[in-house]
């Protein structure tokens, strides 16, 4: 595996803010996994969480499915102010990227 990443319908909250418990929670579950595969002697080669910043949905041509770091405002009609905002998820990944996932609790 190198990459994989979850589609979900990001909650939007005031003061701009996504609530990404759920993404941060899947992430460290599967990179907790690649730890153990390590441990057992698989070689792994690298690990790509999918895009960074939300996108359309190509099969299903929408917007509300969401897998990235960053919120962009726009709907499953085109409409919004196209703003990218932090969700939750964005500082905590950048961290583990910085000390290469040896602690996951951050």
């Amino acid at each position: 595996m190198v990459e994989n990443g979850l589609g979900i319908k990001d909650t939007f909250i005031k003061d701009h803010k996504v609530n990404g418990s759920y993404r941060i929670n899947y992430l460290r579950d599967h990179i907790e996994q690649i730890d153990e595969a390590l441990e057992d002697g698989i070689d792994i080669l690298g690990y790509t969480s999918w895009c960074c910043i939300d996108l359309v949905n190509v099969s299903g041509n929408e917007m509300s499915k969401r897998y990235g770091f960053i919120y962009v405002d726009q709907n499953d009609y085109g409409e919004g102010s196209l703003r990218r905002y932090r969700k939750d998820p964005f500082d905590w990944y950048k961290k583990i990227i910085a000390i290469n996932g040896e602690r996951l609790q951050l």
